[in-house]
């Protein structure tokens, strides 16, 4: 992907908004995702109340790259003003953390808030790949924006309650399969 399309495309768009940018810098990820940094004097203006003004400007600028490259499906672009989306990450990791502690202390499954496509991704992703967390599982449920995480154990410890609920009720179970939702991001 061309950052030079990305960076003046998203500058164009802002500055349509009337929303003013001092600097715009992309990372591409390992795994295909492309983070663009804005730094701004005015961050809370593009970020809006509770970060919707961000995602809807994501949104705009995954659609015309799309459309300007000819592109099958979206391109996968992270936007974060100010550190904002990487300080929601983090606390996202934290409460996955402390959940995790619960959940291998008392050998529960529990869920976790709904939360959008990104941050279950988020979830998903920081368990996989934490050292310290290969015991555990994770499995989106629901549907929608009711849409959360269940962390478990992989193997229930033997002879505790959870152990004993997990053979006799399957009640977080997905009533869809995974593969049914299709491409889900930000």
């Amino acid at each position: 992907m061309d950052d030079a399309l990305i960076k003046d495309t998203l500058t164009g768009l802002l500055a349509q908004l009337g929303l003013e940018v001092s600097n715009i810098a992309t990372t591409t990820e390992s795994d295909g995702l492309i983070r663009v940094d804005i730094t701004a004097p005015e961050p809370s203006r593009i970020i809006g109340w509770h970060g919707e003004t961000l995602n809807a400007v994501q949104t705009l600028l995954k659609a015309i790259i799309r459309t300007k490259e000819h592109l099958e499906k979206s391109p996968f672009i992270l936007l974060d003003v100010d550190g904002y989306r990487k300080t929601q990450e983090e606390k996202v990791q934290r409460i996955a953390d402390q959940k995790a502690d619960f959940v291998r202390r008392t050998g529960s499954r529990i869920a976790l808030a709904p939360m959008s496509p990104y941050f279950r991704r988020v979830v998903h992703t920081y368990i996989a790949n934490s050292a310290s967390m290969q015991d555990l599982t994770t499995q989106s449920v629901g549907e929608g924006d009711y849409r959360q995480i269940v962390l478990q154990l992989k193997v229930p410890k033997a002879g505790t309650r959870a152990q004993k609920v997990q053979e006799v009720s399957e009640e977080l179970s997905p009533v869809m399969a995974e593969d049914d939702f299709g491409n889900l991001d930000v």
